[in-house]
């Protein structure tokens, strides 16, 4: 986006409309809308929805929040789904079946339950494959649709209702899969971390490259969740920031092999600053359990590391 203007991409027509049931202060639909708006004036898009809170909640026989066709795909196979649409467009197109200014796009939506999980096969196929698409998925951190089971996306020692702090529990033990540089290494032309900035441009200007790159585009998008991360809904904008500024989500781009650092820091935060935020990791502030904090700090600075390193920073 050659001179980024907030208001003018804020007032762009919606393509998800309001009125839909999802939860006040959800990430999800933030995203939807961020991502949407990179579309440009007169491109039409076909839209892939796998299961799980944006689907039930945007999308009610025979109603739609959706301004764009819209298919509402299972768990496991929106990825699937979009690039057998995808390549039939094409074959349409080749046939002379439809007009030569006809243009869609096609985008792909998924939770962490459907996209790290329950879809990464068919994700993975229409990656390797290279279908002209993007997959975008709403990171939330596990299965919220369905009651806040851990999902391989949910964070080290999070209270979730799979992995219960107790007396016996603190939490998930195992850290966060690393999604997009899981998909970086398929060698599709362009994959981006990003959330929500003051200013929306990381994710504006993201969305646009992934969308206009041809080629098997990813977007992994942190979109917290208020009912599974227990936060305040108005404080949605901090966390975000808090989970930049901590590099606990780090943003970044990789653009045909080459990695490149979107956002660093002035002053690199301790991530008790992210934590403390949210009551599913409210445990890990009682005395005696210092050194799990000291654990979680060691595996986001790991990670931090050798990210600046693949970025050459």
């Amino acid at each position: 986006m050659a001179g980024y203007n907030l208001k003018e991409v804020m007032n762009k027509p919606e393509r998800l409309s309001p009125g839909h049931r999802m939860c006040a202060g959800c990430g999800a639909t933030i995203g939807v809308r961020a991502v949407l708006r990179a579309l440009h004036e007169g491109d039409e898009a076909v839209i892939g929805n796998a299961t799980g809170c944006l689907e039930v909640s945007s999308y009610m026989y025979p109603y739609t929040a959706w301004e764009d066709s819209y298919i509402h795909n299972a768990f496991e196979n929106a990825g699937a789904t979009l690039s057998g649409v995808e390549t039939a467009y094409k074959a349409l197109k080749k046939r002379g079946k439809l007009k030569d200014d006809t243009n869609y796009k096609f985008i792909t939506f998924g939770g962490d339950g459907g996209t790290y999980d329950i879809g990464f096969q068919s994700l993975s196929g229409a990656m390797e494959r290279g279908h002209d698409m993007v997959y975008v998925c709403y990171d939330n951190g596990a299965y919220m649709n369905t009651g806040i089971q851990r999902s391989s996306a949910t964070p080290q020692f999070a209270d979730t209702t799979t992995t219960p702090v107790g007396s016996v529990s603190n939490g998930k033990l195992q850290p966060r899969k690393d999604l997009a540089s899981i998909i970086a290494e398929h060698n599709v032309p362009y994959v981006a971390q990003t959330t929500f900035t003051r200013d929306f441009k990381d994710i504006h200007v993201k969305s646009e490259k992934a969308i206009y790159t041809e080629g098997a585009c990813f977007l992994n998008i942190l979109a917290p969740c208020p009912r599974g991360w227990r936060y305040e809904t108005a404080e949605i904008m901090k966390i975000c920031q808090l989970a930049i500024d901590t590099c606990y989500w780090p943003l970044f781009e990789v653009e045909n092999g080459n990695w490149r650092l979107t956002y660093e820091p002035k002053k690199k935060l301790p991530i008790e600053d992210f934590l403390k935020e949210q009551g599913r990791f409210k445990h890990l502030f009682k005395p005696g359990n210092e050194e799990l904090i000291v654990q979680f700090q060691n595996e986001v600075d790991r990670r931090w590391e050798d990210l600046l390193y693949r970025c050459n920073r």
